[in-house]
């Protein structure tokens, strides 16, 4: 298998639920040399999303609900990853010094700042994508397929 193929896989199984790994080589290269398709899965969630979206809106359904189901999606494609990071990050915040904040934010359980963060963050992600014209709309899961923490 072509290295670029096996990198791609391999971004594909680190960074997406996707049920591909069965197809990486038996030795993989190193996730350092897949960083490269990074974007590419970003991309393959947005077009997935951007799927979803178009698809509930030709059914004929609300865009508000367009959006929430696009928006799942890509939640779920992700496994949750970036609203995982983003909640530790706003968790972490809190914290009155440097080693706390790294504490809080090592800590797996959500506290409140991490749940107050991703209601609004997923609210606004609904919204946006809810009041959009809807080409700008799939437009948007394809130029920006995630919200990512700072």
């Amino acid at each position: 298998m072509p290295e670029a193929v096996a990198g791609f896989l391999l971004a594909l199984v680190w960074l997406t639920r996707l049920p591909v790994g069965g197809f990486l080589p038996v030795d993989p290269p190193p996730l350092a040399r897949a960083a490269w398709a990074f974007p590419l899965v970003g991309l393959v969630v947005g077009s997935i999303a951007a799927a979803v979206f178009a698809a509930t809106m030709a059914l004929g359904l609300p865009q508000a609900l367009a959006a929430i189901l696009a928006v799942a999606a890509m939640v779920w494609l992700s496994g949750g990853l970036h609203e995982d990071g983003l909640a530790d990050l706003a968790d972490g915040m809190g914290g009155p010094n440097r080693e706390r904040r790294l504490e809080i934010m090592r800590d797996s359980r959500i506290g409140s700042y991490g749940a107050l963060t991703l209601g609004l963050v997923t609210a606004i992600r609904i919204t946006a994508l809810a009041v959009l014209p809807v080409p700008a709309a799939i437009g948007a899961f394809l130029l920006f397929p995630r919200c990512r923490a700072p």
